[in-house]
């Protein structure tokens, strides 16, 4: 088990281009020195409902799989389902199970729709969360901001079983 403890931190939009923007902002901040971020992505949810992850990435990991797997763990924290649906594998699936248990337990089931509405946007970042206050300014051209603390041990868990599936999972999360 990790020794941070890790905070979601999550910034909803109504404009796709203001958090592609706040995502540059997210990262910069990064790069400069004023925080760190253990993973990131921007989702968009277009009318229907159906999820895409629009840009993704990790300071520390180069390209490629690992990208892929990083986008994995994060959308996994902020909306098991969404993961469950796309990725492979009873070890992923296990740990998806109890990270949905544990959101509904601490009532977080509802963020998916209340921060990623059909046809809105969000930026979710995990975070060691003596940066999460950083995190949230950075967002900020998002209609609303939340941060949860969550589990290091999950978010080791599930980015482990990413990394062993990690070709299905960069194929899944990028088509």
């Amino acid at each position: 088990m990790s020794d941070k403890n890790l905070a979601l931190v999550v910034g909803s939009y109504d404009d796709a281009g203001a958090a592609s923007h706040d995502y540059d902002a997210l990262r910069s901040g990064q790069d400069s020195g004023g925080y760190e971020i253990v993973g990131a992505v921007v989702l968009s949810r277009d009318k229907d409902g159906k999820v895409e992850v629009k840009e993704h990435g990790d300071k520390s990991v180069g390209h490629g799989a690992a990208w892929g797997a990083g986008a994995g763990v994060v959308v996994g924290l902020f909306a098991p389902p969404l993961l469950a649906a796309t990725a492979v594998g009873a070890g992923i699936g296990a740990i998806l199970g109890k990270i949905r248990k544990g959101r509904e337990e601490k009532k977080l089931s509802g963020d998916l729709d209340e921060y990623l509405a059909p046809g809105t946007s969000a930026v979710v970042a995990v975070v060691d969360d003596k940066w999460a206050d950083r995190v949230e300014k950075a967002l900020a051209r998002s209609d609303k901001r939340i941060s949860r603390a969550i589990d290091a041990d999950d978010y080791e868990k599930l980015e482990k079983a990413l990394a062993e599936s990690a070709d299905d999972v960069v194929k899944q999360i990028n088509s």
